[in-house]
């Protein structure tokens, strides 16, 4: 085994881009790994525009020959129709908010790294993700932490990545802001500079959600009625698939203040409004935690902060462990729309220590 030999997910965008570098740099040997999940058989002729396009390809390519290292595609296409887009769609069946990234990062690119390694005989993976992997030496453990670029921070979506992986995991451009990422490529003259940054659903066309689960579940949408908290009927709706707890625009019902999504019920068809201290709760119920850190046979309790989406802000709460999959959260403050089918992540000292999946019932205010 090459002890400096490392696979680096390539998308041929900045980060991944930058990422190669700074490994060169460091006297790794990087071979550039792109992933193929939508095989154009599945596609027709259209022209693919998500994230995972012919496009991706060509430019991870030019990226690879650019810093010139190797470079392989691995077709995992029916690994991910299986594990991330079919779940996502089966999400959307009982009014869930699915996070496909974090399944896929658990599921398929993860994953499909270690073994490509193990194959290659490469001791490292690589991603381009701002957070950072370290060692805790008190609890024997490595562990994700957050990047120190605050906004671009993705610690949340790395939750459920194993020890095996943690292991061999090296995060070049979690030491670095994202104007720091975009400089040195400027001095590259890396073509992704000029790339567009995907925000989307990788493989949602267009970023038309909607029109993606019109196509996907068409044969499980049904009208339905909107209320409010007492069980007045206020108008109607085409499918609970098309809302989300905590959503304010689209309603397009006349209320006199501020309305928002509070409750969907997928099997009665209903979609319960209310005003924002509805959304606001103090309990999330979690199944299929994950645990990054070692729990004591007898701990019951955890003080930790924790975060119920991408973009919200820690909040202080304490864990109630109900099992070593099950745990309720209790936070100090209610927060706004937690969601069923988004992952709450807790967090340790900007340290990721483990998480889970919010269900129904969320919880009481």
């Amino acid at each position: 085994m090459n002890k400096k030999s490392v696979l680096l997910a390539m998308s041929g965008g900045v980060d991944s881009s930058v990422a190669a570098y700074l490994l060169k740099k460091k006297g790794y040997s990087v071979t550039g790994v792109t992933f193929k999940v939508w095989p154009k058989s599945n596609r027709g002729k259209e022209v693919l525009k998500n994230y995972y396009s012919s496009d991706v390809l060509r430019d991870a390519r030019q990226a690879c020959r650019k810093l010139d290292i190797p470079h392989y595609v691995i077709d995992c296409a029916k690994e991910f129709k299986k594990k991330v887009i079919t779940p996502f769609i089966d999400s959307y069946k009982r009014s869930l908010t699915p996070n496909p990234c974090i399944t896929c990062n658990e599921r398929i690119k993860f994953p499909l790294l270690l073994k490509k390694a193990k194959e290659t005989n490469a001791r490292y993976i690589s991603t381009g993700h701002y957070a950072r992997c370290g060692y805790n030496k008190r609890i024997e453990q490595f562990l994700i932490k957050e990047g120190k670029d605050k906004q671009k921070d993705q610690s949340y979506v790395l939750l459920g990545l194993n020890q095996d992986i943690l292991s061999r995991l090296i995060l070049p451009i979690g030491d670095f802001k994202k104007e720091e990422i975009r400089l040195i490529a400027e001095e590259l003259g890396l073509m992704s500079l000029h790339k567009k940054e995907s925000q989307e659903i990788c493989f949602v066309e267009d970023n038309d959600l909607a029109e993606f689960l019109r196509k996907n579940l068409r044969k499980h949408i049904q009208p339905g009625y909107i209320k409010d908290k007492t069980g007045k009927i206020l108008s109607q709706h085409s499918g609970t698939c098309f809302y989300t707890i905590g959503q304010r625009k689209g309603l397009r019902i006349p209320y006199g203040s501020p309305i928002y999504v509070t409750d969907i019920n997928y099997k009665t068809g209903d979609v319960i409004i209310g005003d924002y201290n509805d959304t606001l709760k103090r309990r999330v119920n979690l199944a299929r935690v994950h645990w990054t850190i070692p729990l004591k046979p007898t701990q019951a309790v955890l003080r930790a902060k924790v975060k119920i989406r991408y973009r919200h802000d820690k909040a202080e709460a304490l864990l109630n462990i109900l099992s070593s999959r099950s745990c309720e959260v209790v936070f100090t403050k209610p927060q706004n729309a937690p969601t069923p089918g988004q992952a709450a992540v807790f967090y340790k000292n900007n340290a990721v220590i483990g998480g889970g999946w919010i269900r129904y019932p969320v919880g009481g205010n």
